[in-house]
Order: structure tokens, then C-alpha cells, then sequence
């Protein structure tokens, strides 16, 4: 992200945008048979050709599901595209009650505005006072600044399936209007807790040294017409479970560099679940985390239209399983990693400090991003079996001595980086130190030669390489013999083949289409 003051601005609608400061941030169709007639060893009569099978429009179920909500769902009508034609069920406002969102055939979910999981619960809440869950094979829409958050002290439990995974796009990809390049077509998903962050709204930080300078440190979400903050001292604090989800075109921008991305998350602690996301065309970045700190895996961040992955405001994540595309003509790093920095506004010393470690990865960057991998602010970055398409792009830029300290290191990594200063240091760090510091690791190529095949998938060259043991790194890595992401054609169908969606970008041959389309279930 391009922001200055690292705040989430989240809630402003279209009439309220006047009231965002510059300085905040918010944060081919499905295919066919192709069959081949051979001509007849003989003379005869033309065969019959065998007809192509056609997929049957959907139908619009009947009308909303019962939910406990005051108020329940709003039933909008219907929406037609080219798979068909839907019953629109609108969410309400803010889910007061536990409720379920189902599955029901010829059904769309509407987020209209903002839509909130139960309301603030409070820094030092212990209950959880609203969870939503939501079906496998339930599709969400939205449209402009529509976005759906969880607030602190509540849950979303979205877990769809291999199979049925849980789609949040645009109303325009419902309608068939969007493309292969499209994003910045509605907000997306927010997840907020009560886990430790290190930007303090107050403007007083923790620090080693004087850590209850603020004992009730919380970042604050700007711009919200209700308060909206999040951040607490629970480091285990769940904000539910995600699932086997992708979100398309999201990211809608409120005001100038200040947009919603795919997926944020705002002090979500370690007991909260994300596994099988897949973040496509996000205006903005793919994925942003700010603050807490949990365990993740198995991402897919195609066509982020900012930084793939950014990580600030204190929190500790691990990534094992991480796949990131760039479409060819946008796209700035893979990785942003800040703690932040003292030009944020919160200075480098401030605790906790950000710690984001990925494990198996593969990362394809377009021609023409800065770089692939920032790291500034006294961040600690941690990269163990990875392969990065770098193009003409440099690979690593570490930034100010307290980053190049927190370095955890990073071991057989591979990139077809330039020649000419493939690592650059910058704020008080040479580029030699900054080389000397990445390359210290064990088994690093970064003048390699590149032999993915399907963007992503291992060849010759990348099989070759020696696996590091990422499980002494943290015993959330398991112990893998080989760098990347996925191994070989047959994993990344197992891993990310079922459940995701085809572009131009990133093909996983996935049974269920392209993502300018909606699979339609029997």
C-alpha cells in the first residue's frame, strides 16, 4: 500500500468520502467437449455429429432463507447473467444473532454498504458474542464501496469444500461484464480481533523498553460512522474460520490510496483459521494483515493490482504453501513487510514487531515492478523454499540497519534476478550488506535459471534443488524435499486445482471454470 499513516480506512461510503484525511488507508467460460471427427477410411455418408453438452441455465430459488437476525434477509428480487438467473437475498445490515447463511440453489447473497458481524465487543471482552457461518457453495456479491467485517469480539466461519468452495465476487461478474483484467469492483472481507498490534492509535507505542507504555493499545478503522477498532492482548483470540474461499475484483477505492484489499485482517489472533484462499484481480493488495498473528496456508494471489502480500502493524504470521501471479501490466512487490517505519508515524522500536515468515513458495512478477520482496521498519522476514520469477525486477530491498538485524534469514531460495545488484539496501543499509545478509543463508541461487512450467509448477531445474527444513524455522512448516510451491502437475491440481478458478493469468485447470464466470452446481 502507498499510504503514509498505517490506519485502516474501511467504512466511508460514496457521501462520506470528504471525511477520510489523505493520510488514511484502507488498507475462457467454462469449457466443452472437443471432439474430432476423422474422416471415414472410406467413402460414405457424413456421420451425425455428436453434440457438444450444454450446461443448464440456473433457475431463481423461490425466496430467502429464514435467519434469526432482526429484521432477517431482504428479499431484492432477481439478477440474470449468462449462467443463469438468481434469487437475491440481501444480508441486513449487522448480524445481531448467531446465524447461518445456506446454501440453496438459484441463491446470491447481496452486501449492500457495510455489512457487520455483531458490533465492537472491546478491548478486554472475552466472549464471542456473533458468529456467521456460511455454507460450502454459497456465492456473495457485491458492488462500489460494499464490504462485509467482522468485528472485534465476533466470528465468521466461512468453510466451503475442495469441491464447493465459498465465492465473493462483484456484481459484475454475476452479470457477465467482468474480464480477465478487471478489480476494483466492490470492497471485500474484514477480520478483526483482539490479538496484540503495535500501532497505537493514541499515538503512545509499547517498546521493549517501556512495553505498558500503552496498555490498551488498538489501531482504529477511520472513517467508519461507528468506531471501529481492533487490537487487544489476547495473542490467541479467534475471529472464526476461512475456509476454501476465493474473493474476486474486490478492492474498491474509497479515496486516493485508500482501498479495501481481497482479504484484511486487523489483530486476528492465533486461534483464528485461514486455509485455501484465493485472493484474484484485488485493486490494492491481494492480502493485508495489520497486527496479531496465526498460522496459515495454502494462498493464491493472482493479479494483485498493489503488493501481493502486506504485513505490518506487529503481526506475526506464517504462510507455508503460497503461490503469487502478477498480471503483465500491473502489479508493484510480492511482499511488503513493515513493522512500520518511523515515516509511518510508528516507529521502528515499537513492539510487537512484525514477523512474517513463508515457507514453499512461488512468486511470477510482471516487468517493470520496483521489487519483488521490500522489507523495512525493523520487520523480521523469514523465506525458506522458494522460487521467484523476477524478470528484470530486483529480488530483495532491505531497508534501515534494524530490518537487516531482524533478518531470520532466508534458505534455498532460487531467482532468475538481474545480474546488476539482484539485492539493494536502502535508509542506512548498503546494497553489499543487504546481499551479504541474504545470500548468508544456505543453498540461495539468485542468478538461476528459471524452468516453471505453467507459471507455477516445478521443472527440471527447481527439482533439483536441496530443501531446507522449515520445521526448525517453526513447527508449523512440515518437512518437505522440495523448494516452490508445487512440486509437480499432478500437486498443484491436489493442492489448488479443485477449489480455485482459471484466468489468463494463472491457469489451474479448475473444474469450475474461469473466474469471470459462476460454477453452477448439480
Amino acid at each position: 500500500m502507498k499510504n503514509v499513516q498505517r490506519t485502516l480506512v474501511i467504512g466511508c461510503s460514496l457521501i462520506a468520502l470528504a471525511g477520510c484525511g489523505a493520510d488514511e488507508i484502507v488498507s475462457p467460460g467454462t469449457g466443452g467437449d472437443i471432439i474430432i471427427n476423422n474422416p471415414p477410411p472410406t467413402p460414405g455418408p457424413t456421420p451425425t455429429p455428436t453434440p457438444t453438452p450444454t450446461q443448464s441455465l440456473v433457475t431463481p430459488a423461490a425466496g430467502c432463507p429464514t435467519i434469526a437476525t432482526t429484521g432477517g434477509l431482504t428479499d431484492a428480487g432477481t439478477i440474470t447473467g449468462p449462467t443463469g438467473t438468481y434469487r437475491v437475498c440481501r444480508l441486513p445490515a449487522t448480524f445481531t444473532s448467531n446465524d447461518t447463511l445456506r446454501y440453496v440453489p438459484g441463491l446470491l447473497y447481496e452486501i449492500r454498504d457495510r455489512v457487520n458481524v455483531g458490533t465492537d465487543q472491546g478491548f478486554s471482552s472475552t466472549n464471542t458474542a456473533v458468529t456467521l457461518t456460511i455454507e460450502p457453495g454459497v456465492i456473495l456479491y457485491a458492488s462500489g464501496s460494499s464490504f462485509l467485517v467482522a468485528n472485534r469480539g465476533n466470528r465468521l466461519v466461512a468453510n466451503g469444500t475442495a469441491e464447493r468452495p465459498i465465492i465473493w465476487t462483484s456484481r459484475d461478474n454475476v452479470l457477465g461484464l467482468a474480464n480477465d483484467n478487471s478489480d476494483q469492483q466492490w470492497g471485500g472481507v474484514v477480520l478483526l480481533g483482539r490479538a496484540p498490534v503495535s500501532d497505537c492509535r493514541t499515538g503512545v507505542f509499547n517498546t521493549a523498553a517501556n512495553p505498558t507504555a500503552n496498555p490498551q493499545c488498538e489501531s482504529q478503522l477511520e472513517g467508519a460512522a461507528v468506531a471501529t477498532p481492533f487490537g487487544g492482548t489476547n495473542a490467541a483470540d479467534n475471529s472464526g474460520s476461512f475456509r476454501f474461499n476465493q474473493i474476486r475484483f474486490s478492492g474498491f477505492e474509497l479515496a486516493p490510496n485508500n482501498e479495501l484489499q481481497a482479504l484484511t485482517t486487523g489483530g486476528a489472533g492465533s486461534g483464528t483459521v485461514i486455509e485455501n484462499l484465493l485472493s484474484f484481480n484485488s485493486s490494492d493488495d491481494g492480502i493485508e494483515f495489520f497486527g496479531g498473528g496465526f498460522n496459515a496456508r495454502n494462498f493464491a494471489v493472482i493479479g494483485a493490482s498493489d503488493d501481493s502480500l502486506d504485513v505490518d502493524t506487529g503481526a506475526i504470521v506464517n504462510l507455508d504453501t503460497v503461490i503469487a501471479v502478477q498480471r503483465s501490466t500491473t502489479g508493484d512487490r510480492i511482499i511488503e513487510l513493515d513493522s512500520p517505519n518511523v515515516a509511518d508515524r510508528t516507529p521502528s522500536n515499537a513492539i510487537p514487531q512484525t514477523r512474517f515468515q513463508v515457507n514453499n513458495f512461488t512468486f511470477v512478477t510482471r516487468a517493470g515492478a520496483p521489487q519483488v520482496i521490500q522489507a523495512r521498519g525493523g520487520a523480521a522476514l523469514g523465506l525458506t523454499n522458494g522460487v521467484i520469477r523476477a524478470g528484470t525486477n530486483h529480488c530483495f530491498q532491505i531497508d534501515e540497519p534494524a530490518t537487516l538485524a531482524a533478518l531470520i534469514g532466508v534458505a534455498s531460495v532460487v531467482g532468475n534476478c538481474p545480474a546488476t545488484d539482484p539485492v539493494r539496501g536502502g535508509a542506512g543499509v548498503s546494497n553489499a550488506d543487504a546481499a551479504a545478509a541474504i545470500n548468508g543463508g544456505t543453498n540461495n541461487n539468485l542468478a538461476f535459471t528459471i524452468t516453471l512450467t505453467n507459471n507455477v509448477v516445478n521443472g527440471t531445474g527447481e527439482a533439483g534443488r536441496t530443501a531446507f527444513n522449515a520445521n526448525t524455522r517453526s513447527t508449523f512448516f512440515p518437512t518437505r524435499a522440495y523448494i516452490g510451491a508445487i512440486e509437480n502437475a499432478a500437486a498443484l491440481t491436489t493442492l489448488f486445482g479443485s477449489w480455485t478458478c482459471n484466468s489468463a493469468t494463472q491457469n489451474f485447470n479448475s473444474p469450475l471454470g474461469n473466474c469471470t464466470s459462476l460454477p453452477i452446481y448439480s
